[in-house]
């Protein structure tokens, strides 16, 4: 069939890119090139993977890797990173040593969770940590908030304020005490260390000073619960996904 110009129609040759009469660049169709085949000593064609060339079993081994570093299908990854993040966030929001646990804990169900209902696979350490982002994220912002009913349940409805500050500053003056006595065994009290303390006292027992205590543990708090999530999602990355199926 003859070639011609989508423009002026002008007849075109098999090597032009460009019309001779209009100029007008012109769709060309290059077709692939043949994949290579191994021959063996006798100048044969190999079967695909036989030989120790095995052209034919590169794809397939380059797909089963990229298979590890495949993106994450998002949906069924926030659904599942949902489901372990509320119990997580419920069960954390003391912010204690046991509640780190559980989150590593909830990050690993979830990427294995996943896993099982995307049929993804095994999934690569990277990609476990970023599910176990998400489920930090969620379940630590969870535990927050929890947190923060919580104290003013405490302080307001429950009229448990004045104890509350009570106990804060007794707890105050001990660490204060504590750290005058190491001051002193190490030959560095004096007036200036004295008058240091009593300042930091004062601002700890303000209501500004005792607001951004609680707010600064509350952010260390977020950071580790993210940090042991990330930690847990790679994890369960490497224990709990099922490895993906060779295909036939």
């Amino acid at each position: 069939m003859e070639a011609i110009c989508q423009r002026c129609h002008e007849s075109l040759r098999e090597s032009d890119r460009y019309c001779p009469a209009c100029g007008l660049p012109q769709l060309t169709y290059i077709a692939a090139e043949a994949p290579l085949v191994p021959l063996d000593a006798d100048g044969r064609a190999q079967e695909p993977g036989s030989g120790s060339a095995g052209y034919a079993a590169v794809p397939a081994a380059i797909a089963q890797m990229g298979g590890l570093s495949s993106g994450i299908v998002w949906r069924p990854a926030l659904q599942t990173a949902l489901i372990m993040a509320i119990p997580a966030g419920v069960l954390c929001e003391g912010f204690t040593p046991i509640a780190f646990l559980w989150m590593i804990a909830a990050a690993a169900w979830a990427v294995a969770l996943y896993a099982r209902r995307s049929s993804s696979g095994k999934l690569s350490a990277g990609a476990g940590a970023r599910i176990g982002l998400v489920t930090g994220l969620i379940a630590s912002w969870l535990a927050v908030a929890i947190n923060g009913v919580g104290l003013w349940v405490l302080r307001f409805p429950m009229g448990q304020g004045k104890q509350m500050d009570s106990t804060f500053a007794a707890e105050l003056e001990n660490s204060l005490q504590v750290s005058q006595k190491m001051q002193a065994s190490m030959g560095m009290a004096n007036a200036q260390t004295v008058e240091a303390s009593q300042m930091y006292r004062n601002w700890m027992l303000s209501i500004n000073g005792r607001a951004g205590y609680v707010l600064t543990g509350l952010v260390m708090g977020v950071v580790i619960l993210i940090l042991f999530a990330m930690l847990g999602g790679a994890v369960g990355a490497r224990m709990f996904t099922p490895p993906r199926r060779r295909s036939v």
